[in-house]
C-alpha cells in the first residue's frame, strides 16, 4: 500500500449485499480507508452501515435528482478530491506520506492540486466487482511509463462463468483484445488530471457513459489501453433469458445516443453499430413483407443470420476460443440485435417526445 498513496478509489452500489462486501473488502487490501468513496443509490440492505465500518467516506445520493451511474462517480470522484486534501491523522492505518513539497514520484501536477492531496490516479470500480491484488500497482506503473495515456484497464472475468450460459457471454465479452483501444468499461484506473480535463462523466447518460468519456479523452490527445493484467473479478448474477435481453436493450439504446450526441465528430461514433442492429433487426420484417409479391422468394434473405454468425463464429475460433465458447457467443451476437433493436426504438421515440428514459437494469 505504501507506493499507491497517490491512488483513490470510488465504488457505486446499491443493493448488492454479499458483493458489496467483498468489493469492498478487497479494496481496502490495496488502497488505504481515507482514500477510497463509497457511493450508495439508496440501499434498503446493509451497505451504508458495512461500508462506514471499515472506514470509508459514503456518500447517499440524492435520488430526487435523476440517477444515473455517471452521476454516482462524478460525485464519488469530487468527495474523494475533497477528502484527499485532508490533514491524514495518526489513526490513519498507512505511512506517512511525503510532503506536498517533495511530491511521490510519478505523481504529476494537475489542475486544481491542492497542498495535502497526492492523490493523481482514481480507480472506478462497480460494486459488484472485486479488485484482483497487484492490479493497481500494475495499472499505475503503467500510466507512469506512458504519459499520454488517461485511461488503464485490465482482464474483468466472471465469477462463477459456469453458472449460467449468460454469466459465460459476459465473461466473453469482457475479454477484448490487449493494446491501445476505443473504450473502457466501469472498472478502469484513470489519470486525475485527464478526467479533470474531460470534465469527468456525462452525468445524462444513463448508460454507454464510459466510451463517451473516453471519446472525449482521446479527442483531448489521451489514449486508452487494455493491459495484458487480471483487474477485476465480477458478478453478473445472470441467470434467466428476460435479465440478458434487458442487458442488451440498454446496449442497443447507448448505441443510438451515442451516435446522436456525437452525430458531428469525425469518429464514425457507434454509427456502425446502430446501422449494424438496423439491418439486422429489420431484416425478418423486410423478407416477411416482402413475401407475397416476390413469391416466397424474399424469405431466403433469412438465411443471412446463419451466414452472418458463421463469420463471427471464425473470428472468434482464429481469436483462439474454444468451438462451444465461439458458436455461443456468435449464436447471441445474432440473437442480441433483436434486443438492441427495442433499444433503438426506445431511444429514438424518447427523443421525439421530448422523454428522458428511465434506467434500464437487468437485476
Amino acid at each position: 500500500m505504501t507506493d499507491l498513496l497517490d491512488v483513490g478509489c470510488v465504488v457505486i452500489g446499491r443493493n448488492e449485499g454479499e458483493r458489496l462486501v467483498h468489493c469492498l473488502t478487497s479494496v481496502v487490501r490495496e488502497v488505504a480507508h481515507d482514500r477510497v468513496v463509497y457511493v450508495d443509490s439508496q440501499s434498503t440492505d446493509d451497505s451504508v452501515g458495512f461500508a462506514r465500518g471499515l472506514g470509508i467516506e459514503v456518500v447517499e445520493l440524492d435520488l430526487s435528482r435523476p440517477f444515473t451511474a455517471a452521476r454516482a462517480r462524478n460525485e464519488g470522484f469530487e468527495r474523494l478530491m475533497a477528502i484527499a486534501s485532508r490533514p491524514r491523522t495518526e489513526a490513519t492505518p498507512t505511512p506517512t506520506p511525503t510532503p506536498a513539497s517533495t511530491p511521490t514520484p510519478g505523481l504529476e501536477s494537475r489542475p486544481g492540486f491542492e497542498p495535502g492531496s497526492l492523490l493523481a490516479y482514481v480507480q472506478f470500480i462497480d460494486g459488484d466487482c472485486e479488485i484482483v491484488p497487484g492490479w493497481l500497482a500494475r495499472g499505475r506503473a503503467r500510466l507512469i511509463e506512458r504519459k499520454d495515456l488517461a485511461v488503464v484497464c485490465g482482464r474483468r472475468r466472471e465469477k462463477y462463468p459456469g453458472a449460467s450460459i449468460y454469466n459465460r457471454l459476459c465473461d466473453l465479452e469482457w475479454d477484448t483484445p490487449v493494446g491501445e483501444a476505443e473504450a473502457c468499461g466501469g472498472d478502469a484506473l484513470m489519470r486525475i488530471e485527464a478526467f479533470q480535463r474531460a470534465e469527468g462523466f456525462n452525468a445524462s447518460l444513463i448508460c454507454g457513459e464510459e466510451p463517451d468519456l473516453c471519446l472525449r479523452l482521446r479527442r483531448l490527445g489521451y489514449a486508452v489501453e487494455r493491459l495484458d493484467a487480471e483487474m477485476t473479478r465480477h458478478d453478473a448474477a445472470m441467470a434467466e433469458f428476460h435479465q440478458w435481453w434487458k442487458r442488451s436493450v440498454r446496449a442497443g439504446y447507448a448505441y443510438a445516443e451515442g451516435a446522436s450526441n456525437h452525430a458531428d465528430g469525425d469518429e464514425a461514433y457507434s454509427k456502425k453499430d446502430v446501422r449494424s442492429i438496423l439491418f439486422w433487426g429489420a431484416l425478418p420484417a423486410v423478407a416477411l413483407g416482402a413475401g407475397v409479391p416476390t413469391l416466397g422468394l424474399s424469405l431466403c434473405m433469412l438465411g443471412a443470420y446463419p451466414l452472418g454468425a458463421r463469420r463471427i463464429y471464425q473470428g472468434e475460433r482464429a481469436r483462439g476460443r474454444s468451438p462451444s465458447d465461439a458458436l455461443l457467443y456468435a449464436s447471441f451476437c445474432m440473437l442480441g440485435k433483436f434486443p438492441e433493436l427495442q433499444g433503438l426504438a426506445r431511444y429514438y421515440s424518447n427523443r421525439l417526445r421530448g422523454r428522458a428514459s428511465a434506467l434500464i437494469e437487468y437485476k
